[in-house]
Order: structure tokens, then C-alpha cells, then sequence
């Protein structure tokens, strides 16, 4: 299933060398899980394999890659490793939003995408505890304010995935300046001093990303490390963002995997009591069908919408709930093909040492990754509330 939607010479070459990574991640990917820790190896495979700086454009050395491609790729780094794919894509959808959305001035940016270009490794860090989903409006408790001709920055941020191998970090911020606050960005170098991290990610599934938190005590700034103040505005940028696509595809990625396993069970285990393996069973067959459709529906709809977003999308309100549909479903469908999955390995498929288990919690952490399901929902009564003028 890994190559069925490469549509170019040049996809199905990148796809297969990501292919070959994301094959060789699955013996450390279970240590990692089972350790609590995070794949140094894989990590650096990614990245010295030149992947890192393929969202960068080509005219600041890297490779220009498209939201099509990202979920392609994505998608197959899920299928070895789901908490590393869901780690590295913050890196990677990141650095494409910022590029195609231009908020940042032109002396702030490039540089930035250069570095990342040469090989750095990023995350933007928003959440906090106390204030929860950014994507809910809160407003940062970290804090920035002046000193002298810089800024000292406070405050702690939690889900900073790849936080032991970052190399800069976009922190989200409350600026303050006298009596006025509004919201700002810092791009701070991980090895600046009074930036530490506080290994405290221990959760049940996608144990592997290393999102732990990201501490900030008396952080001093020079100037030019504001990139961004809302004051300053987005230079007509577009609200959407397209990149986050690769949330389902690293969901849909575990699912496939799950699939590629139950399968595995399926044609090896055989009781005494049959002739023959399971797979020849009609309720095994019944529930590899219904897996397959439900994978062929969320992919089909998935790949559609990210080839939608290589161009301009004309009704970019109905294009955002789109976006966030394909995530809905696809965690719905990831799920579905999850339960199913251990249903075919049966108890077999919960020990510890078995894949099955780890990619099934590794999938009910999509339930916590924006766009949040409420949310998508909402948007779409919203839209018919219009559409019968309701609104």
C-alpha cells in the first residue's frame, strides 16, 4: 500500500528511499516505546539522509517539497516508526508553514531556513500547560520583556516533540512592553543559556516523540531574536495551514502498519484445530475487508485534499474545515483499523513485545492532535448554519 499514491518518477524514487528508512526503524522503534525513550538513530538517519531540509524552498538550498509530497512521505514514516513520523513532521510542516505564510520579515527568515537547510533541526513550542491547546486561544503565560536592547524570556512549555535533538525553537510568547501585551515569537537557539529540558514525557502512547518540556529561566534575547509580533500582522497570510496534514498521514501511516501486521498474524498462526492458517477463515477475511476499505476511503479523501492545497484553494473558509475533516476521519478510520487489527491477532496482539499494542495506543494520541474533533464539527455546523441562513 506504501507507493500506491506516488505520481511522479521523482515521488516514487523519494518515496522509495524514505521507504527503506522507515523499514529499518521498527526493532528500535518498539525499544524506544517499551524504554520510554526517544531514536537517537533513526532520528539522525532522517536527517542525514537530507529529508530534514526538504521543505525548505529551493532558494534557500533546500528542496521546495509540497504539502503532496510531505503527506507521502509522512505517511510512510508512520508505517516504521508513528512517534517518530509525528515528531519530525512538527520539524518539517513547521518549516513549510513559515515559509509559504511569510510572517516573518525577510532578514528574519532567511537565515533560518538556511540553517535549516545546513541541517538544524526545529519545533515551534506553544503549549502550555495552563493554558492548554493553542488552537483554543489562550493567552501564554511565558512571558517576554525588555532588557536593555534585548528581551529576557520566562516560563515553561510542554509538548516540545524532538525536544532531546532540537537545535533552534520557536517559542510562543506574551510580549510585554510597559502597560501593553500582545503575542510574539522568539526563535532561540537550544544551547542558549537558561534553555534546558525537563524530561518529563511519560504518556501511553507515541512515547517515542520526546515531547517533553521546555524550560525557560531568565532566557536572555538579543533584538533580533523577535520574529514575529501580532502588531506587526501577517503580510496578508493565509489562515490555513495545509501542513498540518501531516497529522492524519502519520495516523493513517500507523494504521497501515497495523494492517501490514494483523496480516502477518493472520498467514503465520495456525491451531492445531484448523488446516490451515487463520486468513482462510470468513471472519477473518471480513474483518481484512473492512480494514481495507476503511484505509482505501481515509486515504483517497487525504491525498485529495493535499493535492487540492499545491494550488490556491478559492473557498478557503470550506478548504479549513476540509482540512480538518481529513484529520477527523482519519483518526476515526486509524482507530476502526486498530481494534480490527487486534480483533485478527486476538490476545496475541496485546503483549507488550508485539507491535500491535504500541501502534494501537500510539493511535488514540491522535484523539489530542490538532485540529481538535470538536472543533472540525463545530466548523461545519457553522457552515450550515449559512447555508440555510441560520447564521
Amino acid at each position: 500500500m506504501s507507493d500506491t499514491f506516488a505520481r511522479t518518477e521523482r515521488e516514487r524514487e523519494r518515496l522509495a528511499l524514505i521507504g527503506e528508512l522507515a523499514d529499518s526503524f521498527k526493532p528500535l522503534a518498539q525499544a524506544v516505546d517499551q524504554e520510554g525513550g526517544f531514536a537517537f538513530e533513526s532520528a539522525e538517519k532522517l536527517r542525514a539522509s537530507g529529508y530534514t531540509r526538504w521543505p525548505v524552498p529551493l532558494a534557500y538550498g533546500g528542496e521546495g517539497m509540497t504539502v503532496y509530497e510531505m503527506v507521502l512521505y509522512q505517511e510512510r514514516i508512520a508505517m516504521g516508526d508513528p512517534a517518530l513520523a509525528l515528531a519530525i513532521g512538527w520539524h518539517v510542516s513547521t518549516v513549510a508553514d513559515l515559509s509559504a505564510k511569510k510572517s516573518w520579515s525577510e532578514d528574519k527568515l532567511a537565515p533560518f531556513l538556511r540553517a535549516v537547510a545546513a541541517g538544524k533541526l526545529m519545533n515551534r513550542a506553544a503549549t502550555e500547560k495552563g493554558t492548554g491547546s493553542p488552537t483554543r486561544g489562550g493567552k501564554m503565560q511565558t512571558t517576554a520583556e525588555r532588557h536593555g536592547d534585548g528581551y529576557v524570556v520566562r516560563g515553561r512549555k510542554t509538548f516540545t516533540s524532538l525536544a532531546p535533538v532540537l537545535d533552534l525553537v520557536v517559542v510562543n510568547t506574551t510580549l510585554i512592553e510597559g502597560d501593553t501585551e500582545e503575542a510574539a515569537d522568539f526563535l532561540i537557539p537550544m544551547d542558549t543559556p537558561g534553555v534546558s529540558v525537563d524530561p518529563v514525557w511519560n504518556m501511553m502512547g507515541m512515547r517515542g516523540t520526546a515531547s517533553h518540556d521546555l524550560v525557560l529561566d531568565d532566557v536572555v534575547l538579543p533584538q533580533e531574536a523577535l520574529v514575529y509580533r501580532a502588531s506587526a500582522g501577517r503580510r496578508g497570510s493565509p489562515p490555513a495551514n495545509p501542513n498540518l496534514l501531516h497529522v492524519p498521514a502519520c495516523y493513517l501511516g500507523a494504521a497501515v502498519a497495523a494492517r501490514e501486521e494483523a496480516l502477518a498474524f493472520a498467514a503465520s498462526y495456525q491451531p492445531n484445530t484448523l488446516d490451515r492458517p487463520i486468513i482462510h477463515l470468513p471472519h477473518i477475511g471480513t474483518l481484512i475487508g473492512e480494514i481495507d476499505i476503511e484505509l482505501a476511503a481515509a486515504r483517497h479523501f487525504m491525498y485529495s485534499v493535499a493535492a487540492r492545497w499545491e494550488h490556491p484553494v478559492a473557498d478557503e473558509a470550506a478548504g479549513i474545515a476540509e482540512l480538518g475533516a481529513v484529520k477527523a476521519f482519519a483518526i476515526r478510520t486509524a482507530l476502526s483499523v486498530a481494534d480490527k487489527a487486534l480483533r485478527i491477532a486476538g490476545a496475541h496482539g496485546l503483549a507488550q513485545t508485539h507491535p500491535l499494542q504500541r501502534l494501537f495506543r500510539d493511535i488514540r494520541f491522535g484523539l489530542s492532535n490538532p485540529p481538535m474533533e470538536d472543533a472540525v464539527l463545530r466548523m461545519y455546523h457553522q457552515q450550515a448554519l449559512r447555508e440555510t441562513g441560520q447564521a
